[in-house]
């Protein structure tokens, strides 16, 4: 078990995915292919701190962010999480179908709340999110920057312990970003934990303490907010100089590294060997 202060511990994490065939059709005895989304990653995150997550696109941001809130499970390693977490991303959690006045019920419902907590969330949402009469409208008649509205709105009425934030902020008008920024803000200051994933190294700088860099679903860096991003905006920089041909070649032999192929059907028979 993780130490007192721990809120969150991973240890040799991993999350793998079966690939499928462009065609779709499997001779018998032929290789399957596997996907390390993550691969074996081991952290520790403190209660209260703050952690920026970085990456360049498919390094696993997104997988990381499934797992920190329960809504996958790792096929490798162990996962210890310390306190009820909530995540916020575009579209998770979200019932296209039902309006977001029911969203906000039927999330309250699952989680066992009273009648009168429900309604006091629903205020809260209503009062923070702004979207007015589109509260009675199905879900999937909103824009991008609306489901974000909500989405955000619904989990900080919650009050959990642990709030992950997965580029929930990178859709919609900037000033409902700075008022979710302020309200974070508020929340970091009642010691909750927050992780927050985003493509945005200023936000991340000014927000965060500690930040945590993933690369072709490795940990590349895990430690003090400006040293891991000053690692991580030399290392785009010298990417995006490349000529395209050798971007293209970086990302292939980075895809190669995480395929892994095995004739046995039983996955966890091949990697753990």
């Amino acid at each position: 078990m993780p130490e007192k202060n721990v809120i969150i511990e991973f240890k040799n994490v991993s999350k793998i995915y079966k690939l499928k065939r462009k065609d779709k059709k499997v001779s018998k005895g032929e290789k399957k292919q596997y996907f390390y989304a993550l691969k074996r990653i081991s952290f520790e995150i403190p209660k209260g701190s703050i952690v920026g997550v970085l990456g360049t696109n498919g390094s696993g941001k997104s997988t990381l962010s499934t797992l920190l809130a329960g809504i996958s499970s790792p096929d490798e390693g162990e996962i210890y999480i310390n306190g009820e977490q909530a995540l916020i991303a575009i579209n998770t959690g979200l019932n296209g179908q039902l309006t977001g006045l029911e969203n906000i019920e039927l999330k309250g419902a699952l989680l066992g709340l009273s009648k009168s907590r429900i309604r006091e969330i629903i205020d809260g949402v209503v009062e923070f999110a702004e979207i007015g009469d589109f509260l009675y409208q199905p879900v999937k008649k909103y824009s991008s920057g609306m489901k974000s509205r909500l989405g955000f709105s619904i989990n900080l009425c919650l009050n959990p312990d642990i709030i992950i934030v997965d580029e929930a902020l990178s859709v919609g008008d900037k000033a409902f970003a700075q008022k979710c920024i302020k309200k974070m803000e508020e929340l970091k200051k009642e010691g909750k934990t927050i992780i927050f994933i985003s493509h945005s190294l200023l936000q991340v700088r000014n927000f965060c303490n500690t930040a945590l860099w993933l690369e072709g679903g490795q940990l590349k860096e895990y430690g003090e907010i400006n040293t891991v991003c000053d690692h991580y905006a030399a290392y785009v920089d010298e990417y995006n100089a490349l000529p395209e041909k050798e971007k293209a070649k970086i990302r292939d032999t980075k895809f190669k590294e995480r395929v892994i192929v095995s004739k046995k059907t039983g996955m966890f028979d091949f990697f753990r060997k």
